[in-house]
């Protein structure tokens, strides 16, 4: 018999956006593998036979291989592929050490790109899937006093390849997409930090998860979008206020 149950897989899902994404997916019926470093640890979901939770550190061949592995051998398929686990090292430019490069492109693009490739093989077997990726949107609205450059170079990256592999895959059935958030309500930012990052979007606040979550459910459905950059920041991409 054929499995027709959608399967999602969400990286950097222990917390904030990504246990939102989880949650989101199970709620829509679809299988999910959850994977951060220690998600079974930290493990925030209700037990579920829909979901399979996989540690280990994204930026590492090996986890790639154990997440892909496991939605196929589990679930008999990925339909979407997000890769969400992230991390933010605001510091000026010439602050930035040999560390904090290595870390961000392992995460940023190591985390990317070994996933990926082993979903869109199977995603080509299927002949249709859909990957979204989260970058920022400081990357095309950079804003003054907000040292992050090293950081808005490698998440650029992630909107270049967007609109290459949505061309390269066009014809496959598989789309890709990016979602470029402006500041997030998550763990990553302080109650503290709260009204400072107010005044960085125009909207006057900043967002919640479930924002984020509603874009990545419209283009996981939008079956006619691909190589789109959606900015979900209030706003602050339009330039400056």
């Amino acid at each position: 018999m054929v499995n027709t149950q959608k399967t999602a897989i969400v990286t950097g899902a222990s917390r904030g956006i990504g246990a939102g994404l989880v949650e989101a997916f199970l709620k829509r019926g679809y299988s999910v593998v959850a994977n951060s470093r220690h998600v079974t640890q930290t493990n925030p979901f209700a037990a579920s036979t829909n979901l399979v939770l996989v540690d280990g550190d994204i930026g590492d061949p090996r986890t790639a291989v154990k997440i892909v592995d496991t939605a196929v051998s589990k679930f008999g398929r990925i339909d979407v592929l997000i890769n969400n686990a992230g991390v933010f090292i605001p510091k000026s430019f010439t602050e930035y050490t040999t560390e904090d490069f290595d870390t961000l492109v392992s995460t940023t693009l190591a985390g990317f790109l070994y996933v990926s490739q082993l979903a869109v093989k199977q995603m080509l077997r299927q002949k249709s899937g859909s990957i979204l990726n989260i970058s920022t949107t400081l990357v095309d609205q950079p804003i003054a006093g907000v040292g992050a450059a090293v950081q808005i170079m490698l998440k650029g990256a992630l909107n270049a390849v967007t609109r290459a592999l949505a061309i390269e895959y066009a014809k496959e059935g598989i789309r890709v997409n990016t979602i470029a958030p402006g500041v997030i309500n998550t763990p990553m930012h302080k109650p503290e930090t709260h009204d400072f990052l107010k005044g960085l979007s125009p909207a006057g606040r900043i967002g919640e998860v479930k924002e984020i979550v509603d874009a990545a459910l419209f283009l996981t459905d939008a079956r006619f979008t691909s190589g789109e950059i959606l900015h979900v920041d209030g706003g602050a991409h339009a330039g400056k206020w």
